[in-house]
């Protein structure tokens, strides 16, 4: 085999490490919202790791999102804890009442979807205040940015404004990305203490 054709090492899978860090803020019977569920990864995730007795609130503006998500619960067999709510994440206050211990956020578009529907920075900046606002002690939100198309490069640069505003003493706001390779997803973890 020649070097060419050699696997000389792996990327970090950002997604990966994204559900790592969101796991130590959650436990059964805990209180998650995934705020774009896309095709339900983030959901499933979610739904097993609160558990029977836990809640998971999850957000889409499309209908294929909704449908793909219920499949996907479904066939994985994740407990009946899943709120699917077909509207923006914006309006998250509207339908949760609680506390949040865990919120992921992976913007942009509908895997597999039409890539001119795309998550736009007002709703999103919107439904990163109303997660922060909501979340508990001790509680974490991610947000996955993609920049490789205008409306995401936008999202990050509003996003790592606001972040930057947040009170050290309550929230701290750690951004990781792939540094030389600036078109590449990146996230954001704010956990507040």
């Amino acid at each position: 085999m020649d070097n060419k054709n050699k696997k000389i090492g792996t990327m970090i899978d950002l997604l990966l490490l994204q559900k790592e860090f969101i796991m130590r803020h959650l436990a059964p019977g805990g209180v998650a919202a995934d705020f774009t569920m896309g095709n339900g990864n983030d959901t499933a995730f979610l739904s097993r790791a609160v558990g029977e007795s836990g809640r998971v609130y999850a957000f889409d503006i499309q209908s294929k999102a909704l449908e793909s998500t219920r499949r996907k619960l479904l066939a994985e067999g994740c407990p009946d804890n899943v709120t699917l709510i077909h509207d923006s994440h914006a309006n998250a206050a509207l339908y949760i009442k609680e506390p949040i211990n865990a919120g992921m956020f992976n913007l942009g578009y509908l895997p597999g979807g039409d890539k001119l529907i795309t998550t736009m920075t007002s709703s999103t900046m919107q439904a990163v205040r109303t997660a922060i606002e909501l979340l508990a002690p001790g509680g974490a939100i991610t947000v996955a940015v993609y920049p490789g198309h205008a409306e995401g490069k936008a999202e990050g640069v509003e996003l790592a404004r606001y972040f930057a505003t947040l009170d050290k003493h309550i929230f701290t706001c750690t951004e990781v990305r792939i540094i030389n390779s600036p078109a590449s997803p990146y996230f954001t973890l704010i956990e507040k203490i």
